[in-house]
């Protein structure tokens, strides 16, 4: 009778024993310790999210100590990680009040400057190493901006022409008069990758005639270099001019030519604006 019971108990003792840790309370919110972001919350390029969440089910030592590893690492839609990996590990010794403590996990998520829009995640990962087992866990959140299509090779798209530099709105015809400055900016896509996702490129500005003829260049290329955990989808430029007063009224252009140092491009973009 004795072995039957001991029988009948083992699957619950042993079920106990290795139960898996679960990742509970997950909370995305724009400050340290903030309330949980609503459903539906859209962030932008450059934010910067707080993270947090708790494990329950967590596993005890004969000594009453808690050791648990944990990582947290954001991804794209197309689960290319946003930054390096967050990881750290939790030891502690509850003591029989702190029954019902659960660890905590919290860390900074920023958001790249040029990501696309669309459903993102972050990925927690959880090894209870006192029960030898693990937890995981998808937490989602949306990410709003720019679409900027990508291209197999170099390419200068959404040029387009503004009042002033920090206007959101392009202008839909382009006229200037003299005084005024004439700003620009556009994207560039299908440029290649040097090590650590280093981008290297540069821009030659022209005025342009009505017929094509270079009025002006500028002396020295604009640079843009740098290296990024993340890899740029594309890259943006901007160009100021000011309309001086031997300007005569008519027709003009500003080019731009970009050169890709890393790929061995180069491609020239054009847009034609008026001054009255």
């Amino acid at each position: 009778m004795r072995s039957l019971l001991l029988a009948a108990l083992l699957p619950a003792f042993l079920g106990a024993a290795f139960a898996a840790p679960k990742i509970v309370n997950p909370v995305i919110s724009r400050s340290d310790d903030g309330v949980n972001e609503p459903a539906g919350a859209r962030y932008g390029a450059g934010d910067v999210l707080f993270f947090s969440c708790r494990i329950a089910n967590y596993a005890k030592s004969p000594e009453q100590r808690v050791q648990l590893a944990y990582s947290v690492q954001a991804l794209d839609p197309k689960g290319v990680p946003l930054m390096e990996i967050f990881k750290n590990e939790i030891a502690e010794e509850v003591a029989p009040q702190d029954k019902d403590w659960l660890p905590r996990i919290s860390t900074e998520i920023a958001i790249p400057a040029t990501v696309q829009p669309g459903a993102y995640k972050i990925a927690v990962n959880v090894e209870d190493l006192v029960a030898h087992a693990t937890a995981s866990l998808d937490v989602p959140f949306m990410v709003r901006g720019r679409v900027v299509p990508a291209t197999d090779k170099l390419t200068v798209q959404n040029f387009h022409y503004y009042r002033a530099e920090e206007d959101t709105k392009p202008l839909d015809q382009p006229v200037y008069k003299v005084g005024d400055s004439v700003w620009i900016r556009f994207d560039v896509t299908g440029f290649h990758y040097g090590p650590k996702n280093q981008v290297d490129l540069s821009y030659l500005f022209q005025v342009l005639a009505a017929d094509g003829s270079a009025l002006w260049t500028a002396p020295e290329p604009v640079v843009d270099q740098g290296e990024s955990f993340y890899p740029r989808s594309y890259v943006s430029g901007a160009f100021s001019i000011k309309v001086q007063s031997a300007v005569k009224p008519g027709e003009y252009a500003i080019g731009v030519k970009a050169t890709d140092a890393v790929g061995k491009q180069t491609v020239e973009a054009r847009q034609p604006f008026t001054v009255q």
